[in-house]
């Protein structure tokens, strides 16, 4: 297919799939934290926009979840079907991490969602603000352990190769791997910018078209609060995830930074631009400024940073995908941080709501934190080839017995299904962001909350019902 070969074809095929997977789990696991502290100030301060806030957002939190699930299995099945070989080289670690994660996380998730979801006006406010709280950290636990058997795969540790396959010994030194705590940081903060930028830009493009109202303002402020106050943390998280690469991951950073060679010696310059090419070992049309990569990477202004000479030609990732990659997640993050410090500037002259240029930005800024997840995790993965388990399994090695002809197949069935399931999945999700959350108005002051008389949530449906309001009153006075 398209003069790839079967490994080329089965590496397309994972990389297409998470594409389409990193973007729900990310969402998710924003949006379940978001839903919590909304329903903690709801039931703190008893304003309706908490609560009117929160409705809206579930429906689209459910939507989210669902289809997170769902490609997550086909992402699970991939590793025994694609990739047997590093399976059965590995499986003994990598098995038990994945089973962690279902023992914790997803049984958390599956006990507390049904009550989350619709249990609004069947238990008391106490229950229901808890069974939010559960599904928020089981979000957070999946991440955990979903970033520790990857963190393992970039930095392997507390294990021993017997008869040709890995068999752990330390499973603490496992799960705490080095570039675990890097890692988990770097993408739970990521995941809570994308949905504040999600947040954010449904927002803006209601006030853009003249729907004012507390709910939306209230959407928009939170949203720039997290990114002023946590995209600056990010980038620092980001640094010291730079510096823990440097040191276990030596040829990733220089395939990101673009520098080829240190025969000269001295101080390396930072790349803003250029075009690395593998053949000719050089990176063309650079612009670049000196003494900086030292600096950031090495603390210092005489100490360079690896050169990709310094491996063997076929230990090196390719620079030409990586070099631009990285720059796009940090172009990203650094646009992230520009919002965030103009919203401060905005809300000090009371046009946080009214500056339509500032707006537009927002709405750009929508996709923004998805886009730099993806562009960091394909830095991430492709700067660690040619390894599938850094320094022990080469991908090569790792990939399934499979002919071209049947990878190619089932890459092209993967790519119509996904766009036209998860495609229709997202333009729902869209039309949901258009219709905005639904305005309380004469509604008596406490009303509505957990266990008290409220039109039910139906967040697949997004559908407005009746209800008896009498026997929503026994229903609260029962919880």
């Amino acid at each position: 297919m398209f003069g790839l070969e079967a490994l080329e074809l089965a590496r397309v095929q994972f990389a297409f799939t998470i594409t389409f997977h990193i973007i729900f789990p990310a969402i998710t696991i924003g949006l379940a934290s978001y839903l919590a502290v909304l329903e903690a100030l709801w039931l703190k301060t008893k304003q309706e926009v908490y609560r009117d806030l929160y409705h809206f957002w579930l429906k689209i939190f459910a939507v989210n979840f669902g289809m997170g699930v769902v490609s997550g299995i086909v992402m699970a099945y991939q590793f025994g079907t694609n990739w047997s070989a590093y399976s059965e080289f590995a499986g003994s670690v990598t098995g038990p991490l994945l089973t962690y994660e279902v023992l914790t996380a997803f049984f958390l998730e599956a006990g507390f969602l049904g009550v989350m979801l619709f249990g609004w006006n069947r238990v008391g406010p106490k229950l229901h603000f808890f069974s939010t709280v559960m599904v928020a950290v089981g979000t957070l636990i999946s991440t955990f352990w979903i970033l520790a058997s990857n963190s393992w795969m970039h930095t392997p540790q507390g294990h021993e190769i017997i008869d040709g396959v890995v068999v752990p010994v330390d499973w603490l030194a496992i799960i705490f791997n080095p570039s675990f705590p890097y890692r988990l940081a770097h993408m739970s903060v990521a995941a809570f910018l994308a949905t504040a930028f999600f947040v954010g830009a449904s927002a803006a493009w209601h006030l853009l078209r003249g729907k004012d109202n507390p709910a939306i303002r209230k959407m928009l402020s939170m949203a720039m609060w997290m990114a002023l106050l946590v995209a600056p943390v990010q980038a620092v998280i980001g640094d010291f995830h730079g510096l823990n690469t440097l040191e276990y991951q030596p040829a990733k950073i220089a395939a990101m930074e673009g520098h080829w060679d240190n025969s000269e010696g001295g101080p390396t310059p930072l790349l803003l631009f250029g075009w690395p090419d593998m053949e000719a070992e050089e990176t063309r049309y650079k612009i670049e400024i000196p003494y900086l990569a030292s600096l950031i990477l090495n603390h210092s202004l005489t100490e360079p940073i690896p050169a990709l000479k310094d491996f063997p030609p076929e230990d090196r990732p390719n620079s030409t995908i990586v070099f631009w990659t990285f720059r796009i997640m940090v172009a990203l993050g650094l646009l992230m941080i520009i919002t965030g410090i103009w919203s401060l500037l905005l809300r000090r002259g009371d046009r946080l709501y009214s500056s339509r240029a500032f707006l537009r930005m927002v709405l750009l800024m929508g996709p923004s934190g998805i886009i730099a997840i993806l562009a960091g995790w394909y830095t991430t993965e492709i700067g660690r080839q040619p390894w599938v388990i850094y320094g022990l399994m080469r991908t090569a090695d790792a990939v399934s017995n499979h002919g071209a002809g049947q990878l190619g197949l089932t890459l092209a069935m993967f790519v119509v299904v996904y766009f036209a399931v998860f495609g229709i999945g997202m333009v729902y999700v869209l039309r949901l962001v258009k219709k905005g959350p639904v305005i309380s108005e004469g509604r008596e002051k406490g009303a509505g909350g957990p266990g008290e008389a409220r039109t039910p949530m139906r967040p697949i449906s997004a559908a407005d019902e009746a209800i008896n309001h009498e026997q929503g009153d026994q229903l609260g006075e029962r919880n």
